[in-house]
């Protein structure tokens, strides 16, 4: 039992440590991504979030805290995962390849002024590399949450925040955070907004 306490400590200092590196480099990056956010719902648009695998999960997670509540009682924040309709992934991928399943539904969903936020460990799924192209040829603002240098999405996006670590489950507890402060300052902005 004493080994698995250490080890224990160990990652959840590890985890402190990155975070405390991201807390010191990529502040304005963060800052940047809320500011577009609360735009984009002042402005009357919509968060669009999509990912593979985990990230997928951390999409539908943050679109639930838009739609729902993170702390606050207050009206609905329009927010989508489009990571969750199974009839349009299966459609999709059958008739369109699995590279298209999130940019068809950017073409569908997203209007200018929309935000998408794409979620992703290596920057180079090419099912999100579509969605940035299509978001920007449509007039969509675009969030990439990134690691491993950022793939080709660091470059294809309006703000990439790219963390300094090479592991997966690391970056993905980092990105849910940077959603959580992201939805935080939105939400209550919107409160303020509200009362």
């Amino acid at each position: 039992m004493s080994d698995i306490a250490g080890f224990a400590k160990d990652e959840l200092r590890q985890l402190a440590f990155l975070a405390e590196m991201v807390a010191d480099t990529q502040d304005v990056e963060i800052a940047a991504y809320a500011e577009l956010a609360l735009g984009t719902i002042e402005a009357g648009g919509k968060l669009l979030f999509c990912g593979n695998g985990g990230s997928a999960a951390d999409a539908q997670h943050l679109a639930a805290e838009y739609v729902v509540r993170l702390v606050r009682k207050r009206p609905a924040i329009p927010a989508v995962a489009l990571t969750t309709d199974t009839s349009v992934l299966t459609a999709c991928a059958n008739d369109l390849g699995y590279d298209q399943v999130f940019a068809r539904q950017v073409e569908a969903l997203g209007r200018p002024g929309d935000l998408l936020v794409l979620h992703s460990t290596s920057g180079e799924s090419e099912n999100l590399v579509q969605a940035a192209r299509v978001a920007s040829q449509s007039g969509l603002s675009t969030v990439a949450l990134l690691a491993r240098g950022g793939g080709r999405l660091r470059s294809m996006v309006d703000i990439a925040i790219d963390l300094p670590t090479g592991r997966i489950s690391r970056a993905q507890e980092i990105h849910l955070a940077i959603g959580h402060i992201v939805c935080d300052q939105v939400e209550k902005f919107f409160m303020e907004k509200h009362e």
